[in-house]
């Protein structure tokens, strides 16, 4: 057995998790190494489908544009029962949402995630496989196999499992997970479709039998590419795989290894259901699929953690796994990089169970209801409906970390814990050209944005308190929280000119409008692009009580 240097932290699986969290913690100075069984990346376009929420988080880590220019984008659906066409459901969103639904492939994810990684001087160690570990009150032991056999022992402050719904990770624990299994076998294809389709937009055909329910369906979501489809249908009765063993922990998920469809198979499906004529071709991958839905009993037991698969699975229905999963690894990592970097509370690594483990729940319980009964039969309004598939309402009210959701003003507006919503129309004194809030939060950790109200709004005027509560900040944080301020466009000239801190004008009346701010409010915003609290109006006292929820005092 040969020993390592110690490492603060290591990843067990390469995917677009386990990067998720590689890539933040190097890019908060934190050591950390990946490691991944599989020799290479898999060229395989399983998860395809990015949520709004997912790209509003790749703006914050730097990498969004990469994603941008590499997808396509996802318009909408049209739906075809028994050869009718239904209502077409559009994907539109609120005009101050930053970003739309998108298409990516999986492996195209894990390239610009790995690509972004290596700025930082890290690299994943391909072929390189967790065997077993052991922890202790100080630390985690690991036990690696490389690609050449030789065993390596690893010694880490925390590890990580990202290593997929067979995980060693969750089984190394004894973690529950509880769950069911779907009967349903389906074939995947990669391929390019030849028909006249709109572009942008996935189209899901149905044919429902005598008893009323769906004996036969084809679903396909555009990909990067001229005409290219991921085509999923029912498997034919020569491909099934019920009988094959399943792997050794009882899991049926995911793509299954034996033999996958021919060009013809999908050809076959297209000729029953494709709502226009359209011939397949350049097939360049294909697989059967099983589902299963689970979720683990606990996301973390003392120095060790799951994300993604490795604690939840469930059905594709609106590409909410990896995205959910890719929230998992954001979540953890600033907490890990704040724990370790010191001046976190000993609580703050606890409430990632407390947060991701409802956030599983929710989805692993929606997505089935939608797999058994369609989105369509959602009861809340579509508005919500769409919303909510984007991964938008995703929030965390009650938790340990921010302060009572009540808080602060007359109820409008974004909570303590809810998403910190964009808004543009932002000016400085330099940039000619306006800016968005969410240009002001990228790269940076947690960040108190102050705003100063209006005459005549509840709460008061001015801002001279404000750099006392920049000061507050500062010192409770040990430095870890930026702070600018945002005038209303009403207000005074030369009300910035004595100013030390940033200060941009709201002058769209856009922040106003979105943070329902009437008077002088201060709102505290995570790493993560939740809000940690809102106070209005703000004083130095219950600042410092909400960050000491974060950071140790």
């Amino acid at each position: 057995m040969v020993s390592t240097d110690t490492v603060d932290v290591l990843i067990a699986g390469a995917g677009p998790v386990g990067l998720t969290a590689a890539v933040e913690l190097r890019r908060r100075g934190i050591g950390c190494r990946v490691v991944d069984r599989l020799p290479e990346r898999l060229p395989y376009a399983k998860a395809v489908g990015i949520q709004p929420r997912t790209l509003e988080i790749w703006d914050r880590m730097g990498l969004v544009r990469a994603a941008l220019e590499a997808a396509v984008p996802m318009l909408g659906q049209l739906t075809y029962v028994n050869g009718a066409e239904r209502p077409r459901i559009e994907l539109a969103l609120p005009p101050e949402v930053p970003y739309g639904f998108a298409a990516l492939p999986q492996y195209e994810t894990e390239r610009i995630l790995d690509e972004f990684l290596a700025r930082f001087g890290s690299r994943i160690e391909r072929g390189t496989e967790l065997v077993g570990f052991a922890q202790d009150a100080d630390g985690v032991t690991s036990r690696l196999v490389t690609a050449s056999g030789a065993q390596e022992e690893v010694r880490s402050r925390y590890l990580v499992g990202c290593d997929g719904a067979h995980s060693a990770v969750r089984k190394g624990l004894g973690l529950g997970f509880e769950g069911g299994a779907f009967p349903e076998e389906y074939m995947l294809g990669d391929v390019e479709l030849d028909w006249d389709m709109p572009h942008g937009y996935g189209v899901r055909a149905m044919h429902l039998g005598a008893d009323g329910a769906v004996d036969d369906v084809l679903v396909c979501i555009p990909l990067p590419g001229h005409g290219r489809y991921r085509i999923s249908s029912m498997v034919p009765p020569e491909l099934r795989t019920a009988a094959r063993p399943e792997s050794g922990d009882g899991v049926a998920h995911g793509l299954d290894g034996g033999a996958g469809p021919s060009l013809s198979h999908l050809q076959d499906v297209l000729d029953r259901l494709a709502p226009r004529p359209a011939t397949a071709s350049v097939l360049r991958w294909s697989s059967v699929f099983r589902i299963s839905h689970r979720i683990v009993d606990r996301y973390a037991d003392g120095r060790v953690f799951v994300a993604g698969d490795a604690a939840h699975i469930h059905p594709p229905t609106g590409a909410q796994g990896m995205n959910t999963g890719i929230q998992d690894a954001y979540n953890l990592a600033w907490k890990l990089a704040l724990a370790i970097q010191g001046g976190a509370r000993p609580e703050l690594l606890a409430s990632y169970d407390t947060e991701r483990r409802l956030v599983g729940v929710e989805v692993v319980g929606r997505t089935v209801r939608h797999a058994a009964e369609g989105v369509q039969a959602d009861p809340d309004d579509p508005g919500t409906v769409m919303l909510r598939e984007a991964q938008l309402l995703i929030g965390y009210r009650g938790s340990p970390l921010v302060g009572p959701p009540e808080e602060g003003g007359d109820g409008d507006g974004p909570r303590a814990g809810d998403r910190a919503p964009d808004c543009g129309g932002l000016t400085g004194h330099i940039a000619a050209h306006p800016l968005r809030l969410y240009d002001l939060l990228r790269d940076r950790g947690h960040v108190l944005l102050l705003y100063a109200g209006g005459d005549g709004e509840p709460g008061g005027t001015g801002a001279d308190d404000f750099p006392a509560l920049a000061a507050t900040a500062r010192d409770v944080s040990l430095g870890r929280v930026a702070t600018c301020v945002v005038l209303p466009d009403a207000a005074p000239a030369g009300a910035d000119d004595t100013m030390t801190l940033p200060v941009y004008r709201d002058r769209r009346g856009e922040f106003a409008r979105q943070y329902a701010a009437r008077g002088r409010t201060a709102f505290l915003v995570r790493p993560d692009g939740y809000l940690s609290a809102r106070l209005q109006p703000p004083t130095a006292g219950e600042l410092a009580s909400r960050l000491a929820l974060v950071f140790q005092v």
